[in-house]
């Protein structure tokens, strides 16, 4: 359903580990509508609730908010670097078969 890419997981592990987090849960969601349609995010979280499907994706815990999980179902997190930074990305495809996403990165202007 979720799928997280090496070089996102190899991330995600290195910063829980450096926080002295080894129960943090990363958190997708859906932040908003933008010009291109939706627009995903990611966060550390500590608790979950009875809202939240949790999931364990390459040794991560992963947590969604139950309506939101159509919104991310085949959602890949990638870890990015190129000339303008690096960063996290989410895409998620589309039913007609493109994609939207979102950057947690440095991107050029």
């Amino acid at each position: 359903m979720i799928e997280i890419t090496d070089s996102a997981a190899d991330i995600l592990k290195d910063m829980i580990e450096a926080n002295g987090d080894k129960g943090s849960i990363l958190r997708l969601f859906v932040a908003g509508m933008g010009c291109s349609g939706a627009q995903y995010g990611l966060a550390f979280d500590k608790e979950t609730t009875s809202e939240d499907e949790v999931m364990d994706v390459k040794g991560i815990s992963v947590a969604i908010k139950k309506d939101e999980i159509e919104s991310l179902i085949n959602a890949k997190v990638d870890y990015v670097k190129s000339e303008c930074g690096a960063g996290f990305t989410i895409t998620v495809p589309t039913a007609d078969g493109g994609s939207c996403g979102s950057s947690c990165g440095g991107g050029c202007s």
